[in-house]
């Protein structure tokens, strides 16, 4: 019985790398049917967020059932606990991801995104791909080093955020009000994901330490890494 018990704890860490996989893949997909105004890409993207809802609800309901059968203390309580708040946050990435892509769609076949802004919106959209490929990392390998790294990472969709708010309060900016709501919604969406991914982070850390993040001091940087 403590096997196949195991094995079900085993299952659920598997269910969030996979979803994790999924909703990386997901923000680039959309990132790329944004940037492209590529209406099949944008509808592919959109429509596979149900599989990323179907993952969250059976993990949720084997979860809360192996609270329910097997009562667990301590360590593996933290564990079935923490995962399902972990699959709440990539729920979440997913369907920002699908925000980008229904965007996308909105404003086909014209492009939701200024030629000035693309480099931009392509390097948020990358990042938050690599940002949650790290994060699906940190559940597989429960490396708290690695974990704590991701939020300073994530600095730098802070900076792309703020970047893009400096060409919307620019002067001359001539896009129009219709295009500048488009952008801040993007970056806001970007930088959500992003959030996403270091709570996931976060997640583990306090999964392995009994910690809060945020009580642990971060690793320095390898100088010339």
């Amino acid at each position: 019985m403590r096997d196949a018990y195991h094995e079900e704890l085993d299952s659920i860490g598997e269910g969030l790398v996979e979803m994790a996989r999924l909703v990386g893949s997901a923000i680039g997909r959309a990132t790329t049917a944004i940037l492209d105004a590529d209406l099949k890409l944008a509808e592919a993207v959109i429509a596979a967020d149900e599989k990323v809802d179907d993952l969250q609800r059976d993990l949720e309901a084997r979860a809360i059932a192996l609270l329910a059968r097997q009562q667990p203390v301590a360590t593996d309580l933290r564990i079935v606990v923490t995962s399902l708040r972990m699959s709440a946050d990539l729920e979440r990435s997913g369907d920002l991801a699908q925000h980008v892509a229904k965007l996308a769609r909105l404003r086909f076949p014209e492009r939701a995104v200024p030629r000035d802004l693309h480099a931009t919106i392509l390097e948020m959209g990358q990042l938050a791909q690599r940002l949650m490929a790290k994060a699906g990392e940190v559940i597989i390998t429960k490396d708290v080093d690695l974990a704590l790294q991701l939020e300073q990472d994530d600095d730098a969709m802070d900076l792309l955020h703020r970047t893009l708010f400096q060409h919307l309060m620019d002067d001359r900016w001539k896009h129009g009000i219709e295009t500048a709501v488009d952008v801040t919604l993007l970056g806001r969406y970007y930088e959500r994901f992003a959030d996403h991914a270091v709570s996931v982070a976060k997640r583990v850390v306090y999964l392995v330490t009994g910690e809060h993040a945020d009580e642990i001091a971060a690793p320095a940087p390898v100088e010339g890494a």
